[in-house]
């Protein structure tokens, strides 16, 4: 028997269609791509995503942080999640399959769904407090889950052009990923409890200077930016991976209060009024990658209406959705 006994599900090139993955052996560094396996589908939080990200958590785990690399075996220190969508990092909940749920009344698949996010959120911090730092880089538009799914992780950096939001509240909902408990290790529970509900666009310089960005690189340099960031973290591992777990100590993931954020989620959710569903139907067309040009004016009214809301304005994407 030899020193590392491990039982790999899956070999060095594992066959994803949603996510591409690629271990950097000289950094220690895994690279998760999220990425379009239908050019014509948004780039979101989608079922199929969620299983493969599931999938390559269960390798991972059952490989105790280890990675088959050129016929060895070697320890993952880094885990880097990042988008191949030249424009968004990701677009949060699937839309249009929550629409099908509600419609079909069939809250058991929304729950479902949820709870596979919200399990994937948790194993993450159970891997990072075990041996692993995660590196969140966004190069775009992250929103709602794909905003949560970047506070996930240990360390956020961002390219300046990006911009965060969560616009659930536009209809009728809230996040339900652990976006609470993301927002108020760093900021307060008030200050995530306002980010949550004012459905803003913010920019990476406003996060950074709120606490949520650990660093903003000028636009094109995000994979540089990481692997440097990589290479000074790991000069001192060792030590920052302590103070990584004490941190993770003071405010340790709850499964079961996910859960139960999830299950009020989607009673909610199965409680929307047609009003609160035509507003999610703007935002499912929003999410299209095949965008009419009614979508592009819309999303862009959004931003606009950001800049409003900013100065007093009361325009929010109600409005957009009742002049369709």
């Amino acid at each position: 028997m030899g020193a590392f006994d491990f039982s790999f599900p899956v070999l060095e090139r594992p066959a994803y269609r949603h996510i591409g993955v690629d271990f950097d052996g000289a950094m220690n560094t895994l690279w998760i791509a999220m990425k379009k396996a239908d050019p014509n589908r948004p780039l979101n939080m989608s079922l199929p995503l969620l299983q493969e990200l599931r999938d390559l958590m269960d390798a991972v785990q059952a490989g105790s942080g280890h990675w088959h690399h050129q016929g060895k075996i070697a320890p993952i220190h880094y885990v880097v999640t990042r988008s191949s969508d030249p424009i968004y990092y990701n677009q949060g909940g699937d839309l249009a399959y929550f629409r099908q749920c509600i419609q079909d009344g069939d809250g058991e698949a929304l729950r479902s769904y949820s709870r596979l996010c919200a399990s994937l959120l948790h194993e993450a911090w159970v891997l990072g407090h075990a041996s692993v730092t995660s590196i969140a880089l966004v190069q775009g538009r992250a929103l709602g889950g794909g905003f949560e799914n970047a506070l996930s992780a240990d360390f956020l950096i961002a390219e300046e052009h990006s911009t965060f939001s969560f616009p659930e509240i536009s209809f009728g909902l809230f996040p339900f990923g652990g976006a609470m408990s993301l927002l108020a290790r760093r900021i307060g529970p008030y200050r995530a409890e306002r980010m949550m509900t004012d459905s803003r666009f913010y920019s990476a310089r406003e996060l950074l200077e709120m606490g949520l960005v650990d660093e903003v690189c000028p636009s094109g340099s995000g994979e540089a930016t990481v692997r440097n960031f990589v290479a000074r973290h790991s000069r001192q591992r060792a030590a920052r991976h302590m103070v990584q777990r004490s941190r993770q100590r003071l405010a340790p993931s709850d499964l079961e209060e996910m859960n139960r954020i999830v299950d009020e989620w989607v009673e909610l959710s199965m409680t929307l009024t047609p009003r609160q569903l035509r507003v999610m139907d703007l935002l499912i067309m929003m999410q299209g990658s095949r965008r009419s040009g009614t979508a592009d004016r819309c999303e862009k009214l959004a931003h606009c209406g950001d800049a409003g809301r900013r100065n007093g304005s009361s325009f929010n994407l109600q409005r957009v959705a009742l002049a369709l």
